[in-house]
């Protein structure tokens, strides 16, 4: 009978454990002297003023209901009322600063009570996830980074699209995984965390989704380049099908040249042990695995080289048709050079990225409410 299997062990105490108001200020200040803080001054103005604005105006809406209730002279409490309103925004505010604060002084201390490291923000990410090339404003935060048994990154990240009143930020929690050798762009739709269709930024085309064997389709959609199923196959052998549906059912994953990419819509680097817990959990339950996706190589790579090779070189004068025998060397002529027996690492660039499709829904339902709106014109 075999041993019940525990959870990761880690120290969470920097989490939840109290902490000296000296030390946060003095790490903020470091973090601000770097250029790295979390918050920037220009965002908590931001903060500032929209809640100030957004308690002005809820005050105003508040006293023009009372006055037309009550006695008119209980107008003349409006103003100590926008005067309390204002002072209740600028709490909020920082309130919320100072506990931006503490979370980035305990996100430091836990990372370093557990051998890695804390960066509170980075601004473009040079990450090849689908996320990460996305709309404008591209911000990841409390960044949170081990390098054993292999690198890792742990982050919340953001970005913006549209423009004025239809601007909109998306925000995700990731978990970034350096791989050994490049692989077949292959994504992993999890079904857990869908809404009214899927969650993920991107469409991918039909014919690329890809069944396998057993329950795994109930937990995932499996997208993979036209041409690599079998490679698919081979990276997913029911001993790493069981670990993602174990572990990560409820995370999309996304493998993009030697990266893995866990995604969540919800944030990653929380001061939530539980969490932190349950992500360390799925990530070391996956990447005991990855010894033999390390193995995996591309075949078309050499077809690939040889291809470009022939085309560089050209055919040379008084150079042997193909398919004769050298005389000299009594080798063929289209034998492989020595080295170049098994491809290197790498992917050839029909698998390098899957192909994208639009987004019909949002097409189809303006279709149908304007077809509806005319409708009801007509009556």
């Amino acid at each position: 009978m075999s041993a019940p299997q525990t959870g990761p062990s880690f120290d969470s105490r920097p989490l939840t454990d109290p902490v000296d108001a000296k030390a946060v200020s003095a790490f903020n200040a470091e973090l601000r002297a770097k250029g790295t803080s979390g918050v920037s001054a220009t965002s908590i103005i931001a903060i500032v003023v929209f809640g100030i604005v957004f308690v002005v105006a809820m005050s105003f809406v508040g006293a023009t209901i009372v006055s037309m209730f009550t006695d008119p002279g209980a107008s003349s409490f409006v103003g100590l009322g926008i005067l309390a309103a204002v002072g209740v925004g600028i709490a909020i505010a920082v309130v919320g600063w100072r506990r931006s604060r503490v979370a980035r002084y305990r996100l430091d201390a836990f990372a370093r009570a557990n051998g890695m490291t804390y960066e509170a923000r980075v601004a473009e990410p040079r990450l090849p996830g689908m996320v990460f090339g996305l709309g404008r404003s591209r911000v990841a935060t409390d960044l949170v980074r081990g390098s054993h048994p292999r690198f890792v990154e742990f982050g919340n990240y953001q970005y913006t699209t549209g423009s004025g009143k239809n601007s909109t930020t998306h925000r995700w929690g990731y978990v970034a995984v350096k791989l050994d050798v490049p692989l077949p762009n292959i994504v992993l739709d999890a079904k857990g965390n869908n809404g009214f269709g899927s969650n993920l930024p991107a469409a991918f085309q039909r014919e690329q989704r890809l069944s396998l064997e057993g329950d795994f389709d109930q937990y995932f959609t499996l997208y993979c380049p036209t041409g690599y199923e079998q490679d698919a196959l081979y990276l997913f052998t029911p001993d790493i099908m069981a670990r993602f549906i174990d572990s990560a059912a409820e995370l999309d994953v996304e493998i993009v040249d030697d990266w893995l990419f866990l995604y969540t819509p919800r944030s990653v680097s929380t001061l939530d042990p539980a969490n932190w817990a349950w992500l360390f959990g799925a990530v070391g339950a996956l990447i005991t695995k990855f010894e033999q996706w390390a193995r995996w190589r591309d075949d078309r790579l050499l077809a690939e080289r040889s291809a470009s090779d022939v085309a560089a070189s050209g055919p040379q004068p008084g150079s042997p048709v193909a398919g004769a025998t050298s005389a000299a060397s009594g080798q063929l002529p289209f034998a492989p050079p020595v080295g170049l027996l098994a491809p290197p690492p790498g992917v050839a660039q029909q698998g390098r990225r899957l192909k994208r499709s639009g987004r019909w829904l949002p097409v189809v339902f303006v279709i149908g409410f304007g077809i509806l709106w005319i409708w009801l014109r007509s009556f």
